[in-house]
């Protein structure tokens, strides 16, 4: 093989990148590379998992707001990116944050790291702030991947806190579909036909902590149906 084949090879990838990642790119994370991710992620979620372009969360264009799933593989992040029209700062487990490799794009893209040993009460402050500012904050409120044929699992107190502290509304989101469930790097690869069944937002009082917590967990599970 010649030299500049081999050239053509090895570069042909990092213009299609940035090509198809802008073309595909929806939201400005300001961060060009980020932009670019944003791109492949929406790309991705509408080629291989079938995700209807035109489900879109019904999310303010400005203030704060709560997005809440189920997750059921690697590929829930992506989906719900790719049905927002603004950034989303995720909550993820500490050991996600500071993986090797992907650090640098957790921490460019707003994540907010909890740790679960420590003190967790720190990032459910960050998040706050994050609310207060006007953010779109997600998160996943069984804290880790949960599938419907396991047996039930409380979801977290946090999304609660948060939504009483803030007063912002939550917006349920129940992922249907997916084929690579239980899955972590391989599932955004593995071919879905993926719904998203999409909740009225709701806000709630201080004193509404139980209610909020029964209502989310009622809206992502397996009973779930479409709110009209």
């Amino acid at each position: 093989m010649s030299w500049p084949v081999l050239t053509f090879i090895v570069l042909l990838p990092l213009v299609l990148v940035p090509y198809f990642g802008h073309r595909g790119a929806k939201v400005d994370w300001q961060q060009k590379g980020i932009n670019w991710v944003d791109g492949l992620v929406r790309l991705l979620c509408k080629h291989v998992h079938g995700l209807d372009v035109s489900q879109q969360i019904p999310l303010p264009a400005t203030g704060p707001a709560i997005v809440v799933a189920n997750h059921v593989s690697g590929v829930a992040p992506f989906l719900l990116i790719s049905a927002c029209r603004r950034p989303l700062r995720f909550l993820i487990v500490r050991e996600e944050y500071e993986r090797p490799g992907l650090h640098w794009l957790f921490k460019a893209s707003g994540c907010i790291p909890v740790d679960r040993t420590g003190r967790p009460e720190k990032a459910l402050r960050q998040a706050l702030r994050a609310l207060e500012r006007g953010e779109v904050v997600a998160l996943f409120p069984h804290g880790k991947i949960h599938l419907d044929s396991e047996p039930p699992l409380k979801i977290k107190g946090g999304v609660a806190r948060l939504a009483t502290w803030s007063q912002a509304e939550i917006y349920p989101v129940r992922i249907t579909g997916v084929k690579g469930e239980g899955k972590v790097a391989l599932a955004p690869f593995i071919p879905s036909q993926v719904q998203l069944i999409m909740h009225k937002p709701r806000s709630f009082e201080a004193t509404e902590m139980k209610a909020c917590l029964a209502e989310i967990t009622k809206a992502i599970s397996a009973e779930a149906k479409i709110k009209t």
